[in-house]
């Protein structure tokens, strides 16, 4: 007997409307980026989440924009970890992988 594998929902690609998985970021087909599901998006957005890093990341601004304010505490304590901390954000920022406060991915630009 073979093994029951459940249907996952899907959706057309944006750019070459071919058939994709619903929460696909990325087009297996085209590479091209997907908007995230209403659900899971965030309005907090990577440029001036990552100005604030860059700029004032030492003293945790970014954080406190996303609502994580008890981590931005931290990095104003800390110093941003002595910068080490801020430079992670930064790069997370930059690369769609940073999350707000629900645990949403900051994925939008502006």
């Amino acid at each position: 007997m073979g093994t029951y594998m459940p249907a996952r929902p899907t959706k057309f690609c944006l750019a070459c409307n071919r058939v994709i998985d619903a929460e696909a970021v990325v087009c297996t087909s085209c590479g091209v980026m997907q908007p995230l599901p209403r659900e899971l998006a965030t309005e907090k957005r990577i440029l001036p989440a990552g100005l604030l890093c860059f700029f004032l990341g030492v003293f945790g601004a970014h954080r406190f924009y996303v609502g994580k304010i008890g981590t931005g505490l931290l990095q104003l304590f800390t110093l941003g970890g002595l910068g080490i901390w801020m430079l992670v954000d930064l790069i997370m920022l930059v690369s769609g992988e940073f999350k707000d406060k629900e645990g949403n991915r900051i994925t939008e630009w502006t």
